[in-house]
């Protein structure tokens, strides 16, 4: 029995020093190495002044702004997780039938008629639909094109000048559809120059 235990607790001492220390450490530090931006969640500063993430949602309600999905979470859906507030990252876990759901979307769909009663196209789904976590920063390309005559008129810009605008952050992936990030798009229209 003794003869067991001594390789046991060398080969259980040897694994967690290289499992929990070694190659956490060297992954860090590859990380940080090569790829420091996205180790360090993607951050978009201005002036030296972290005004969010690539890669995270932010809540933007303002009419001369566009504005990106709505979050499951809550009224407050990009903060860190609380639970009594229930904060954070979350689905709602609503099905297709679920009457809350309809009610949800049909609110959001009165709001955004509400706020351009010019809207003449049905209203992209992603503008009614919250993403799976909550936080996608992300619309589709055509969220972007209708919201493009309200924020132009309370902008006081010209459509056309928006669409450019517009046109420069749309992002193609190798599948699926063109989408554009909303906060990138969002401080070019405040003039904020971004390294691309």
């Amino acid at each position: 029995m003794k003869n067991q235990i001594r390789p046991i607790l060398s080969l259980f001492f040897l694994f967690s020093l290289l499992t929990g220390v070694i190659y956490p450490l060297l992954v860090t530090g590859i990380s940080q190495v090569f790829f420091s931006k996205q180790a360090n969640g993607s951050l978009i500063e201005v002036n030296g002044v972290s005004v969010g993430s690539e890669l995270i949602g932010q809540n933007f309600t303002g009419m001369q702004y566009f504005w990106g999905r709505p979050s499951a979470t809550s009224i407050n859906p990009y903060n860190a997780f609380d639970q009594e507030t229930l904060t954070g990252s979350s689905g709602s876990n609503l099905g297709p039938l679920s009457r809350a759901l309809f009610d949800s979307m049909q609110e959001r769909i009165d709001y955004l008629y509400k706020a351009d009663p010019e809207i003449t196209i049905d209203i992209p789904v992603d503008l009614v639909t919250s993403s799976g976590s909550g936080l996608d920063p992300h619309v589709y390309v055509a969220s972007a094109y209708l919201q493009i005559p309200r924020v132009a008129r309370i902008r006081g810009m010209s459509e056309q000048a928006l669409t450019d605008l517009v046109d420069q952050f749309i992002e193609k992936p190798l599948f699926g559809d063109a989408y554009v990030n909303v906060l990138m798009l969002n401080l070019a229209l405040d003039g904020i120059k971004l390294n691309k």
